[in-house]
Parts: structure tokens; sequence; C-alpha cells
């Protein structure tokens, strides 16, 4: 038997669904079906019932779920543990976010965090797609998880297991390429407006496609472009090629210098919460620092 057929498991229990599961875990659906059925060649009988959607568990199968769950989540004990005591968490910090905060909320936080830090540690900063960051966190590849937060957004971790504190609040805001009156060169008022949209994969792009999909009077959009980077679309924003909803921590210098303009009023703008989440176990000496320091901000 594998510990990772537990955690297929546990996934599949949660999920409540193959497919989803499986993406979870980052395996084919396939490959993921022949584990489970390996798991229950192991433990010699059914444990899912074949056939009902959503998924449920035979008697079997919810007693060996409450096993599985505390032999997962004790192995990932004792690798924290472990851990610590190789020293890991006392020098370094590891924190999972996207890219875009990575270069506004967690760029204003390193100058006031290095004393805390110090020259003998390091801030590990790990840029990934949400639900990749979740999975970190959750493996306790991670200290800590910045996220965005949103009705729109579905945010999985465990209340139980993980806490937070909101940092910030941001919104996204559409804008254009200036003229040389600092006059937007499109307004969302325009029919066919070109639209820099962001890719499926980003909790950004999610945001504007639920506000987009649910406004009242949404603007007339082409899409031209589909990219799962903030930075392409500013700089495809600063080129003249269209639209782009981009944070406004992001892009206030840009509208300040006269750079961008705004391409609507308030009405298309869409705000968001950043939290910071940690496990509700204690983490390292150092993580302990950053994380009250980041409270008496």
């Amino acid at each position: 038997m594998q510990i990772k057929w537990l955690e297929d498991f546990v996934a599949l229990a949660q999920a409540g669904s193959f497919v989803q599961a499986a993406e979870a875990r980052h395996v084919t659906h396939p490959a993921f079906g022949r584990r489970i059925q390996a798991l229950e060649a192991w433990a010699g009988t059914p444990l899912v019932v074949r056939g009902a959607s959503p998924v449920r568990l035979t008697p079997a199968g919810e007693r060996l779920r409450e096993h599985a769950l505390q032999t997962v989540r004790g192995l990932e004990a004792a690798r924290d543990e472990l851990q610590s005591i190789a020293g890991r968490h006392a020098r370094t910090v590891t924190l999972a976010t996207g890219r875009t905060l990575a270069r506004t909320v967690v760029a204003d936080w390193l100058v006031r965090l290095q004393p805390v830090v110090g020259e003998g540690g390091e801030l590990r900063v790990v840029t990934q797609s949400l639900s990749e960051i979740v999975r970190i966190i959750e493996r306790n590849e991670a200290d800590f998880a910045l996220m965005y937060h949103h009705p729109a957004l579905v945010q999985p971790l465990d209340a139980r297991r993980f806490s937070y504190q909101s940092m910030a609040t941001d919104r996204l805001v559409p804008v254009v390429r200036a003229d040389a009156r600092g006059a937007p060169l499109h307004r969302l008022a325009d029919a066919q407006v070109p639209y820099l949209a962001y890719a499926d994969s980003l909790a950004l792009g999610r945001l504007v496609d639920d506000h987009l999909a649910n406004h009242p009077q949404a603007p007339d959009l082409v899409r031209r472009v589909r990219c799962d980077s903030a930075d392409a679309l500013h700089a495809y924003v600063a080129r003249g090629l269209g639209v782009a909803w981009l944070p406004w921590s992001m892009v206030h210098d840009d509208c300040r210098a006269g750079r961008f303009a705004l391409a609507g009023g308030r009405g298309m703008e869409m705000r968001y919460d950043v939290r910071i989440y940690r496990p509700k176990h204690r983490l390292g000496d150092l993580a302990e620092a950053v994380w009250q320091s980041l409270a008496r901000r």
C-alpha cells in the first residue's frame, strides 16, 4: 500500500468527484481510478459506491477515510517536526502567492520585514496559480499563503486547520493607454472595444469574467488577447493594444503620470481583499515573528 493512495482517497472523499479529485492530485482520470482500485484491492472490499454521483463511500470507505485523514495529517506533522529539527524553519520562511501579488503587496512588505528576517534568515517567495498555492500550503510546503479573497472565488482551505489576516484591499480598474492630452484611447462606452483578457487559470481572470457576466451594462468588448500574466497585459496596455482590468496598486503611478487612463467609471471597477493564511499549528520561531510583524502593520 502506498501513502499516495490514501492521499488520493482523501481527495476523492472531499471532492465527491473522480474528475475533480484527479485534477486536484495532478494525475489523469484513468490513472486516478486505477489508484483507487489498487487501494480497494489492498483493503479487500469496495470503498466507493459505483455509479453514484456525487461519489459516495461504502461503510468501509467511511471508516477508512477517518484512518486515512489521521495518517496523512500525522505524517505531515511528523515531516514538519523533522524539518524543524533540521533547522529549515529556523532560517527560512516560505510564502506561496501569485505573481501579481508578489510584485505589488509582497514588494511593499519586504523593506519592513527585513529587520525581522535578519541577516541570517531568508524569505522565500514561491509564485503559483491559486489552486497550486492551496495545494502547497495544505501539504505544509509553505508557512504562509497570500491570496485574493472575493465571493466569486471559491476558497477551499479548511477553517479548522488554517487562520488568516486581511492584509489589503485593492480594486481592478479598466485601463487603456492615454493619448497626448491624457485622454483614454478607448472608452468602454464605445463599440467593439479591443479587450486584453486574463487566462482562465488566473484568479484575477475569474474575477473579471464574473464581473462582466453579471454587470447590467457590460461593455461591447472584442477579445484580442488572452494571457496568464498581469505584467504582460500591463505591457500590452502601454502599447495601446486595448483595455485590461489591472490592479490599481499596479497602475496608479501610470495613471497619475498620464501614461494610462481609466476607460470606464467606478461601476466598472471591482474590489477584492488580500488575505494571508497560515496553519493553526505553531510554526518555526522566524515564521511566527513574521506573522506577528504583519499583525502589527
